[in-house]
């Protein structure tokens, strides 16, 4: 395997001092010893729950060719044999070399940011510039202070493309980070309620989304999304950023990327889309209206980078969800066979409701019922039982039969819905998980959704665990 840094770089970027005998150089860059691979480069970074120099001799033991490790903490690291790399501290000394990694990269890079679909909308873009080039994108959801350096510090100096996911739950947070990834096209993908618990307004959060626009390389492209209410906001804060360039995409006839024709279906879309003078006819490999709109960022995006947009239009007829974010499975219950909607990853009430109309969209079969399993959605504050009650409206738009509900914030939504309308509600996912298996028969439609750290994670899993796949496997799209 190649070396990803060479140790005189490593030492240069992090202003470091050396400890035994480095090796020539490392094949990656660690913070976590589960996932570290023999070569990498382990960064003892201190976490909210743990202290990364509690690890360094697993981190030996995993195969780490060294340890970047803090001053402060070596006396306490006592004996330890091992190459060692000594920075005053370690996640600043992350944060040094994902500069670096920026600074040699001559990749076109691209960051994303919004309240709903940047991981899709990032992983859509690792997956279509793959036709075009090599891309290194962000791992999972790596989009805060440790996981965007990180990200960075991964970067292979021979890239075409590098795609990062920025987040944020408070003003601030974005500024620091963009201005590390300096981006060539910098998208907002769509500003909805999420993080409403720390923010008085929509527009409070578009003003802290629109912090990516500062970090945007000379010459490089704001792309936002026209059929969103705060577009206009937007485009302004980006220019009064110094951003000459605007673009956008959406359905309003302004859009420079314009989606012109939708077809849905229950595991795929078939969309017309016009850019810049041309008309892109593509298959979707990924259902759900609220994919299509980020397909429209995605094929935005390629189109500023110079990709070949034929290659990347084919490229996503074979795009799949990820899991938690509309992945699909088919199993066998009984005689029959269920299709489960996994949304299990995240959920604030944009979102939510893209889910449920993708289970509007995905017809039972054999007698088959659509059933909705909703948990709270995080970080809504004051405004919570509000938009938990809110639900209500496209519940009964799905055709949903039975919701079944947990959590503390989904009791506002048990206490709107009609009696008329069968639902259940437990305190916990653990506490709903006996129901949902023994409600669930042959022909019907489940759709799991809820903030992540509502854990219908596990539902998902146990329905995995119970029934086997059916016949024809796994959808994917």
């Amino acid at each position: 395997m190649s070396l990803l840094w060479e140790s005189d770089a490593l030492l240069q970027a992090m202003k470091g001092r050396p400890v035994g005998v480095l090796p020539a150089g490392i094949t990656g860059v660690s913070i976590d010893t589960r996932t570290l691979k023999p070569g990498d480069a382990f960064f003892a970074i201190r976490g909210d729950q743990h202290d990364g120099h509690d690890f360094t001799s697993a981190a030996m033991k995993a195969g780490a060719s060294v340890l970047v490790v803090a001053e402060s903490k070596l006396p306490a690291l006592g004996r330890l044999v091992a190459p060692m790399i000594v920075v005053p501290d370690v996640l600043a000394a992350l944060e040094d070399l994902g500069r670096a990694a920026r600074a040699r990269s001559k990749a076109k890079i691209v960051a994303v940011t919004g309240s709903v679909g940047k991981t899709t909308t990032k992983e859509a873009l690792r997956h279509v510039l793959s036709s075009v080039g090599t891309v290194h994108a962000s791992d999972k959801s790596f989009n805060n202070h440790w996981g965007v350096p990180l990200t960075l510090a991964r970067l292979p100096a021979d890239a075409d493309f590098g795609v990062f996911e920025i987040g944020m739950n408070h003003p601030d947070e974005i500024r620091p980070l963009v201005k590390m990834v300096r981006p060539h096209v910098a998208i907002v993908t769509l500003i909805a309620p999420a993080h409403l618990g720390h923010f008085d307004s929509l527009e409070a959060i578009a003003r802290a989304k629109a912090e990516i626009f500062e970090g945007i390389e000379p010459g490089g492209c704001a792309l936002i999304n026209r059929d969103d209410p705060q577009a206009k906001l937007l485009a302004g804060l980006a220019r009064a950023a110094g951003v000459k360039h605007v673009a956008s995409f959406g359905e309003q006839e302004r859009a420079q990327v314009r989606l012109l024709s939708c077809d849905l279906y229950p595991d795929h879309s078939f969309i017309s889309v016009g850019i810049n003078g041309n008309v892109l006819d593509v298959r979707v490999g990924a259902p759900g209206r609220h994919i299509v709109q980020n397909v429209l960022a995605v094929l935005g995006a390629a189109a500023l980078v110079g990709a070949d947009m034929e290659r990347v239009g084919a490229a996503l007829s074979t795009l799949a969800p990820e899991s938690g974010r509309g992945r699909r499975h088919r199993l066998a219950v009984g005689n029959g066979a269920i299709t489960l909607i996994d949304e299990s990853y995240n959920a604030n009430p944009a979102s939510m409701t893209a889910a449920l109309e993708l289970l509007r969209a995905t017809p039972p079969e054999n007698g088959g019922r659509r059933i909705a399993v909703l948990g709270d959605m995080l970080e809504l504050g004051e405004h919570a039982n509000r938009l938990h009650a809110a639900l209500a409206g496209p519940i009964g738009e799905s055709g949903a039969e039975i919701v079944l509900l947990a959590g503390t914030a989904m009791k506002a939504l048990d206490e709107t819905l009609p009696e008329s309308l069968p639902h259940d509600h437990r305190a916990s996912a653990d506490e709903l998980k006996p129901i949902l298996l023994e409600t669930v028969r042959g022909g019907d439609v489940i759709m799991v959704k809820s903030s992540n750290g509502i854990g219908f994670s596990r539902l998902v899993k146990a329905m995995l665990e119970r029934f086997p796949a059916a016949a024809s496997g796994e959808i994917s799209g």
